[in-house]
C-alpha cells in the first residue's frame, strides 16, 4: 500500500498543470497552510467532491485507566473531524458516480472554490461560496 505524500502531490501538479517544480511545491504548501489556517479559526473547510473537514469541540469526561481501574478526568479539547463526500465513498468502493451525483449531498446547487488575481498567491484566496448552473 502506497502513501501520498507532499512530494508526490508536488509532482503531479507539476505534471499536470505545467508550473516548475518549486512553483508546484509552492502552490501546493499554500493551499495547505490556507487549509490549516481555516481550521485553526475553528471554520469548516469542504472541497466539492472529496469531504468535509471541520473542528468539533469535546468536552470534560471521566476516563479510566485500563491497568488499575482509576478514574482520571480528560481535559476537554478540539478534534479533527473528516467526512469524506458520497463521491469520494463510492470511488474508495471502486464505483464510478455520475455527474449529477459529483454535487455534494448538502446543497447540490453549491461547490466551494478558490478564487482571486492570477498574480495573487497563485489565485488562491479565502474559501467562498460558487452557485453551479444545474443543466
Amino acid at each position: 500500500m502506497n502513501t501520498v505524500t507532499r512530494a508526490h502531490l508536488a509532482e503531479m501538479i507539476y505534471m499536470q498543470v505545467g508550473l516548475s517544480r518549486n512553483e508546484s511545491a509552492d502552490l501546493l504548501e499554500t493551499v495547505l497552510e490556507r487549509i490549516s489556517f481555516a481550521l485553526q479559526q475553528g471554520e469548516s473547510v469542504k472541497i466539492s467532491g472529496f469531504g468535509t473537514f471541520s473542528v468539533r469541540q469535546k468536552g470534560r469526561r471521566i476516563g479510566r485507566n485500563p491497568k488499575t481501574g482509576e478514574e482520571v478526568p480528560i481535559l476537554p479539547r478540539r478534534v479533527l473531524v473528516f467526512r469524506p463526500s458520497h463521491v469520494l465513498k463510492a470511488r474508495a468502493n471502486g464505483q464510478m458516480p455520475s455527474d449529477m451525483d459529483r454535487l455534494d449531498e448538502d446543497d447540490p446547487d453549491e461547490d466551494f472554490a478558490f478564487g482571486g488575481d492570477p498574480g495573487d498567491d497563485h489565485g488562491l484566496k479565502p474559501a467562498r461560496s460558487v452557485k453551479r448552473a444545474r443543466g
